[in-house]
């Protein structure tokens, strides 16, 4: 009798170890072709160059669960805060925040990467219904933008960011899908979003010391937090500067395979 040989699927440990986590979470097996998502994105961001820069991550969506939803992609598992209850999580779209009490912390320090190599990053698939909310960030306090870093909804047309610094940069767009800002040198930074890059004039300061939240702005001592957000989010990344047109393409892939997947 011949033995054929067949290679085990995935084969990357960072993919396995990924999966092993979310199924254990899940308390059940991934779909097969959830899986191929989740290596088509870790592979493809391995070959872009722009893996080793994600830090802190996670796919907020494919999981069975919001439990596996929570699993790092990469850093330190995101703690929930609010209602229990007021999550809204679908496995296709992903994780809604109720605009009110509910937001993740990172657990990632705004001061963990470099002054001038930094990015920030989110798949929006339904953007915040109301002004002045923010997606993912953190500032000093209540009185001072200085070194803060955040991607927000500004208006009902425009997006805004920081990027370790004090002023508020919009954009005219508030487009859902993927957006991201990326610092690799001080006078500027880029932001992605609708698709399209820009350099936005803004000079860097020294990163705020405070915990990244996700749905909400981190101020004061990492315990405040405001402007919470009811949009529905299918991504996020932290970390050091990288492509944000690689990223995009990687992450919008991924979040397409996924719904895709499952039914």
């Amino acid at each position: 009798m011949t033995l054929i040989w067949t290679p085990t699927y995935p084969a990357d440990p960072d993919v396995v170890a990924y999966m092993e986590a979310v199924e254990a979470a899940d308390g059940q097996a991934l779909e097969l072709d959830v899986i191929k998502a989740y290596d088509a994105f870790i592979l493809g961001c391995k070959h872009d160059g722009i893996w080793d820069a994600i830090k802190a991550s996670c796919i907020l969506a494919g999981a069975r669960t919001l439990e596996g939803a929570l699993v790092p992609l990469a850093g330190t598992a995101p703690t929930k805060f609010g209602t229990e209850g007021n999550w809204n999580y679908n496995r296709n779209t992903g994780l809604q925040g109720d605009g009110s009490t509910n937001y993740l912390n990172s657990n990632r320090n705004n001061n963990a990467d470099p002054q001038d190599s930094k990015h920030l990053s989110v798949f929006i698939s339904d953007a915040a219904s109301f002004d002045s909310t923010v997606y993912i960030g953190a500032r000093p306090s209540v009185s001072s933008n200085a070194g803060a870093c955040m991607i927000t909804r500004a208006t009902s047309t425009d997006g805004g960011s920081h990027h370790n610094s004090s002023a508020l940069v919009t954009t005219a767009s508030n487009a859902t899908g993927f957006r991201g800002i990326s610092r690799s040198e001080s006078a500027n930074y880029d932001h992605r979003s609708a698709g399209v890059s820009a350099i936005l004039a803004s000079t860097s300061e020294s990163p705020v010391d405070r915990q990244i939240a996700v749905f909400a702005l981190m101020q004061t001592n990492n315990s405040t937090v405001i402007a919470r957000s009811n949009a529905r989010l299918a991504f996020y990344s932290i970390g050091e500067s990288l492509d944000l047109a690689l990223l995009d393409t990687r992450v919008t892939d991924l979040i397409t395979a996924i719904g895709a997947a499952i039914p």
